[in-house]
């Protein structure tokens, strides 16, 4: 197993503007952009937001927003009629149980339509600088190569990561760990060869 300490270190010299890739200025645009995230990349979902908030700006304008309106800025995302739903779904949900604001908690967040525990996870600790880990398919097939975890469930594979990282490191690491995913360490043809873990990875090489 690769040490986590060493994995940390290495990544944030080699990944120094790691970050949150989806564009926001608060709780709501991040959770909205997290949402359409699914199935697409955060690049696209960054062309559509803008005019998203322009023409919906907060939860009670984004939960009457005509759905036919809302389906045609999303559709170059794909899936845009279902996101539709799901964006309209969650304001509504917004409005009745939370005064129109984004709940800075898990439970309820993972209660509004559309939100899971990957979603939550992101927008508590971008937005709230709430601890948590966010498996997604980069966080999870990483783990798994560094040896961190086995679990190919994100839930079980966060609980795994969480117990081997200090919770302040855990927002960091998860952007720190998709940069690399993204740039080096690829799902079909990993860049071992000029991996900064290389050397203290088990699965290097080998993949």
């Amino acid at each position: 197993m690769a040490d986590p300490a060493v994995v940390n270190a290495r990544l944030a010299l080699a990944h120094p503007d790691a970050r949150c890739a989806l564009d926001h200025a608060d709780a709501f645009q991040l959770l909205v952009a997290t949402v359409l995230s699914a199935q697409t990349t955060d690049e696209r979902v960054n062309t559509v937001t803008p005019e998203v908030f322009g023409r919906w700006p907060d939860a009670a304008a984004l939960a009457t927003a005509d759905l036919a309106a809302l389906e045609d800025v999303l559709r170059p995302l794909g899936f845009f009629r279902a996101k539709a739903r799901s964006l309209v779904g969650l304001a509504q949900g917004l409005v009745r149980d939370h005064d129109g604001e984004v709940p800075p908690d898990l439970d309820a967040l993972v209660a509004l339509p559309g939100v899971g525990r990957k979603t939550a996870n992101v927008v508590l600790g971008n937005a709230f600088g709430i601890s948590g880990i966010t498996v997604d398919t980069h966080v999870g097939r990483l783990a798994r190569r560094l040896g961190w975890t086995t679990q190919t469930d994100p839930v079980r594979a966060e609980a795994d990561i969480a117990a081997l990282v200090p919770p302040s490191e855990w927002v960091m690491l998860c952007h720190r760990l998709i940069f690399h995913g993204r740039r080096v360490c690829h799902a079909r043809r990993p860049a071992c060869g000029e991996c900064v873990l290389a050397d203290v990875c088990p699965s290097a090489f080998a993949v």
